[in-house]
């Protein structure tokens, strides 16, 4: 928490120097595994499915169908970042400690799907019963981990409810630790590279073309390389994602592969017990392997990196207890946007705190390019275009004092993933400079 702020504030300071897009993905990067380790715990859930053997020598055999749920469950999926900790839900004394991955599994048995859920780990969502200045959804996990008893997991699934509408059943928890250990458990997965891959400062991934198999700490290097200075390879966020794809596919093929791996299913199960943390009981999670057992899966992201900016410091009531937060990149999440995407799956509608107006009721002075006021006005502002912006390395948002939820809503419209939002001095307009 504390980190993030000073690196913030350093940035206040070079707030000119036209960050990109691509540096706001480089940044995500390192946390990239976490997706891997939430898919990861599904995937061990459901693996006693397909193992037929397995439930032959389960005492619950036979009875599994009587527990499956007839109406649609919801599990909240947490990766946590954090470094070196006790355990999944512990902050660890390494750093990091929050939900840096959020996934929601709808799962409905009558209609035979799955629906993952992303939720946004950046989104800015009030807080204000808390005293916390960069109050993004993602720190509810912070928070509640340092409360008596534990409540990381609790806080983080009250949040994701409110901001989804959502009724979550059950919560799951793991961490990088969970992965590798899973990978190992298998006896390691087989991947084809697609080049050489050498990061020693960052994964500390060194690894050459072809098809070989990783073991936990080779795979897990693998999909968090950051900067490759061997090859072209793996060196965007696209690319990362690819190879976290790929991993998984190898991770699931030998896990629901019922001849080849049967030796592996009671190590897997120690992984489970060992790297997760969750509310679910051996029944919950028999009933919803077999209700997920060979449901069609899809995948819905709640926002993009164009709902990303550069907030600075800003007074906005109700944020949380001091009213007043730290500037720092926030995803601006429109909440009616999320209520018609959700509405078909029970949501009674979403909340993040921040009300955004509609573009019809803004006013936009825009100094720069005439595309972007086209874009503007075909959202629905009233444009009014000035000249020249100066030649500003990146998009900068001068909302009148005391409108920042203006400011908001224009960062949401030009969609640059970098935009700096502040305060400005004209009291009738947001001023808009574009690049």
């Amino acid at each position: 928490m504390n980190r993030e702020q000073e690196h913030m504030t350093k940035q206040r300071k070079n707030k000119k120097g036209g960050r990109s897009v691509a540096k706001r993905r480089h940044r995500r990067a390192g946390i990239a595994v976490s997706v891997i380790v939430v898919f990861l715990v599904l995937v061990i859930s459901f693996t006693f499915a397909f193992v037929d053997s397995a439930f032959q020598k389960n005492p619950l055999n036979g009875v599994v169908g009587f527990f499956q749920p007839l109406k649609p469950t919801n599990i909240l999926l947490i990766g946590n970042n954090a470094r070196n900790p006790q355990g999944p839900l512990d902050i660890g004394p390494g750093g990091g400690g929050q939900a840096d991955i959020m996934m929601l599994a709808h799962i409905d048995p009558k209609k035979h799907q799955v629906v993952l859920i992303s939720i946004p780990r950046d989104m800015l969502f009030a807080m204000p019963q808390y005293n916390i200045s960069i109050p993004k959804i993602k720190s509810l996990f912070f928070i509640g981990a340092q409360m008596t008893p534990n409540q990381a997991a609790q806080l983080t699934v009250q949040g994701v409810e409110k901001f989804t509408g959502m009724h979550i059943d059950y919560w799951i928890v793991t961490d990088f630790q969970g992965f590798s250990d899973a990978i190992n458990a298998v006896g390691g997965v087989r991947v084809d590279i697609p080049g050489r891959i050498y990061d020693p400062t960052h994964s500390g991934a060194n690894l050459y073309p072809g098809w070989q198999t990783l073991n936990g700490q080779q795979a897990l290097a693998y999909i968090r390389v950051r900067q490759n200075i061997a090859s072209s390879v793996a060196t965007n966020d696209f690319e990362r994602d690819d190879a976290q794809a790929q991993v998984l596919a190898a991770l699931q093929q030998k896990l629901l592969n019922k001849s080849g791996d049967m030796a592996h299913i009671g190590s897997l199960v120690d992984t489970w017990y060992k790297d997760v943390a969750t509310n679910m009981n051996i029944g919950d999670l028999l009933k919803i392997a077999e209700a997920a057992h060979g449901a069609k899966v899809s995948h819905i992201n709640l926002a993009n990196v164009g709902d990303s900016m550069d907030v600075m410091d800003a007074t906005v009531q109700g944020i949380n207890q001091q009213n007043q937060i730290t500037g720092a990149y926030y995803d601006i999440v429109d909440p009616a946007y999320v209520t018609r995407v959700l509405e078909p799956y029970e949501s009674t509608g979403a909340w993040t705190g921040i009300l955004l107006p509609p573009p019809s009721q803004i006013p936009v002075d825009l100094y720069g390019s005439s595309t972007y006021a086209a874009e503007l006005q075909k959202d629905g502002y009233q444009v009014t275009v000035l000249g020249s912006s100066g030649g500003v390395g990146q998009a900068q948002i001068d909302y009148p004092p005391g409108e920042l939820a203006w400011g908001l809503q224009v960062g949401r419209s030009l969609a640059t993933g970098n935009s700096i939002v502040q305060e400005g001095s004209s009291s009738v307009a947001v001023v808009v400079y574009t690049p």
